[in-house]
């Protein structure tokens, strides 16, 4: 069976923000993402995940480390582990994105604001 977003898992995260679980193993995720106007996601880094993000339509912006990267169609960027990053869409369309993670990244997301307070 092929895979699409027609017929893969769905979640909602963040505001109205949709997910489809493309890859689901135990090593590896591949989601494919959409990000409505003027949507962010929290700024956090992950302890062992290292991403991919690659725009398939659309102009992402992506902070790594504090820096902001532009992200337009068919351009991607990786974060490696323990690097905190943020995924914004500063535009007025809908961004459509794949995130690679490897491990996967539920469970090892760690908010930048939470770790900084309790520090």
């Amino acid at each position: 069976m092929t895979i699409s977003k027609q017929n893969a898992e769905h979640y909602i995260w963040g505001d109205q923000c949709d997910g489809w679980h493309l890859v689901k193993e135990e090593q590896l995720s591949i989601i494919h993402e959409r990000m409505p106007a003027d949507t962010a996601e929290v700024r956090h880094y992950h302890e062992q995940s290292r991403q991919f993000f690659f725009v398939l339509s659309g102009t992402a912006t992506l902070e790594v480390d504090g820096v902001e990267y532009t992200l337009n169609a068919q351009e991607g960027k990786e974060v490696p582990p323990l690097v905190a990053h943020q995924m914004l869409n500063k535009s007025d369309k809908d961004v459509e994105f794949l995130v690679t993670s490897q491990p996967p990244s539920k469970g090892d997301r760690i908010i930048v604001e939470l770790a900084d307070k309790q520090g």
